[in-house]
């Protein structure tokens, strides 16, 4: 089979193209056809060798979000051969024709979404539910701002939020992406490249700031983020590119509290929350999944510039 196969640490050029043996199921396991593979910014770190949660042992093949049809499956697996699967993490890695997945790894695809879509389910929008609502406990008639909304977990953070009765600010850098994010639920849409932006925001929650905010970059946003938050505001750290300085005194005068996000380390009770969620808005259509790109599995290294290019909208995709 194909697979994107890292063998050394470096750039985007690092990504080739393989033949590679086809893994086969072992009990309590499944093979996915792959339809559709997610990219994430965290691959990109893995690839370079930056992780900070831990680098892959090499040779590897990059990937955790996969959409598809179960191929095979090992003894005491559940599902049938064709059934339509989204993945939350593989054993092999998802840029791959095929990939091997624990059982617990494989859950299904409502027929609402399509595999382009499927593949942007577990990271991007079990990131946006669980900072939300399992971690800043958001609730309805809050105003929550997602900060960077217009990428693959600031468009579920919309429709989420939206679909649950919070009041939305998004902010994106480009006419594009405002417009999207209006389109995908927010009921208000900022520049953030605008130098008073922050004033425009202040301005829509009546001067009393807002209750939630989801970073997405918080070494430029975090303590420009803090002194926009109401009482006993929360901010949820999603994203960051290396260290910020804050005023504490921000975060003691407002009561407020800053949460990270990290789905490895994300509780088996909490997950299986998070899915139950997630597919029930996958089937009546209130998580919609936005696809910015499509590209075929050798132009690997293409996606990984293009997500980690500013003004991104909507989730890339490889197609095996």
């Amino acid at each position: 089979m194909k697979a994107i196969r890292v063998s050394a640490f470096g750039g985007p050029e690092v990504l080739k193209v393989e033949d590679v043996p086809a893994p086969k199921p072992q009990a309590g396991e499944v093979l996915v056809r792959v339809r559709a593979a997610g990219v994430n910014p965290y691959d990109t770190y893995m690839r370079a060798g930056t992780y900070a949660s831990g680098n892959p042992v090499l040779p590897w093949t990059p990937g955790s979000d996969a959409a598809g049809t179960v191929e095979a499956v090992g003894a005491g697996v559940d599902l049938k051969p064709g059934q339509r699967v989204y993945t939350a993490g593989t054993i092999t890695g998802a840029y791959a024709e095929l990939a091997l997945c624990k059982r617990s790894q494989v859950h299904p695809l409502p027929d609402a979404a399509s595999f382009a879509q499927g593949a942007g389910v577990w990271v991007p929008c079990a990131t946006a539910y669980r900072s939300l609502f399992q971690l800043a406990r958001a609730r309805p008639g809050e105003i929550v701002l997602v900060h960077g909304a217009s990428g693959g977990v600031g468009v579920a953070a919309v429709q989420l939020a939206r679909a649950a009765g919070l009041v939305v600010i998004g902010t994106a850098g480009s006419d594009a992406g405002l417009e999207a994010v209006l389109k995908e639920g927010a009921h208000h849409a900022v520049n953030h490249r605008a130098d008073d932006y922050r004033t425009k925001i202040r301005d829509l929650t009546g001067g009393a700031g807002v209750n939630v905010i989801v970073e997405m970059l918080a070494n430029v946003n975090l303590a420009h983020d803090l002194a926009m938050l109401a009482h006993r505001g929360r901010v949820v750290v999603v994203g960051s590119r290396g260290p910020v300085e804050i005023n504490p005194r921000e975060i003691m005068s407002r009561e407020a509290a800053v949460l990270g996000v990290l789905l490895w380390r994300v509780p088996d009770g909490d997950a299986a929350e998070i899915h139950a969620a997630l597919e029930a808005g996958l089937a009546n259509g209130t998580l919609r999944p936005l696809v910015g790109a499509e590209l075929p599995l050798a132009s690997a290294p293409e996606a990984h510039r293009r997500v980690m290019e500013p003004g991104a909208r909507g989730k890339i995709v490889l197609v095996p």
